[in-house]
């Protein structure tokens, strides 16, 4: 009786190496994700039932590049549309195919392993890329949790010198101005840090008129530039957020 390794074997050669893996088989690719990591599928069979899938191993290779914990609107389309161009389902966060008798098997292997790279692709469109701005990555943060938002919104402060805030939040609990912090060298976060402060400090009638507005200084920890002395210097003037820890920050927005 012929296995499903010798029609591995038989239809697409020694570039795919088939192995027994507990209860599945699985098919190591030659094909790699874009950081060079294996892209393998496995076969399941269930009740003489076989289904060819990467057990979700794509998706959380793509969820793994960027710390915002929702993908937006536009990437889900695009994975829907590779799915439907490949003739692959995507199911619970897997990409799968059902295995007939009749099939060639080597090349449903090869279909679902094509649809793996095109998903895990969709990793240039995040605007987590270093050639994006952390505030671009902020905006689309904000609509994919429907937080409505100006951006740049111009405020005139005590001094009667106007201020740029990244952004100006509004729920219907709480308004909110964001500034965020991003910068990759050291020596650059001190200018960050007392350019913020400054805002904040002539800013600071806000915080007492009859709706009162929050603060909060979104810092991109992502890198190791930021003293503690800078941190504490920003907390004095507002609160303090981290991008890695984007989660609390939807919570204060929307809190009483």
């Amino acid at each position: 009786m012929i296995t499903v390794c010798d029609r591995i074997s038989q239809n697409i050669g020694a570039l795919f190496n088939c192995a027994t893996v507990g209860d599945n088989v699985r098919v190591r690719t030659p094909f790699l994700y874009p950081d060079g990591d294996v892209i393998d599928l496995y076969l399941i069979d269930k009740h003489g039932e076989q289904t060819l899938t990467d057990l979700g191993e794509t998706m959380r290779w793509l969820r793994g590049q960027t710390i915002t914990p929702r993908k937006s609107v536009r990437q889900k389309q695009l994975i829907e549309d590779i799915c439907l161009n490949h003739g692959v389902e995507f199911f619970r966060g897997m990409l799968m195919l059902r295995v007939h008798p009749q099939d060639n098997f080597g090349f449903l292997v090869t279909r679902l392993s094509q649809a793996a790279l095109r998903v895990a692709d969709l990793w240039f469109t995040f605007r987590r890329r270093a050639t994006e701005t952390l505030t671009d990555d902020v905006e689309e943060f904000l609509r994919d949790n429907v937080i409505p938002f100006d951006r740049r919104k111009s405020l005139s402060g005590r001094s009667g010198r106007e201020w740029k805030i990244d952004f100006y939040t509004r729920t219907p609990r709480r308004s909110t101005f964001i500034d965020v912090l991003s910068t990759g060298s050291r020596a650059a976060s001190q200018g960050v840090v007392e350019h913020v402060y400054t805002a904040w400090s002539d800013l600071s009638n806000y915080k007492v008129s009859p709706d009162p507005v929050s603060f909060i200084s979104l810092v991109d920890d992502t890198l190791d530039v930021w003293t503690a002395e800078q941190l504490k210097l920003l907390g004095d003037v507002s609160d303090l957020a981290y991008w890695s820890r984007s989660d609390e920050l939807v919570e204060r927005l929307k809190a009483a």
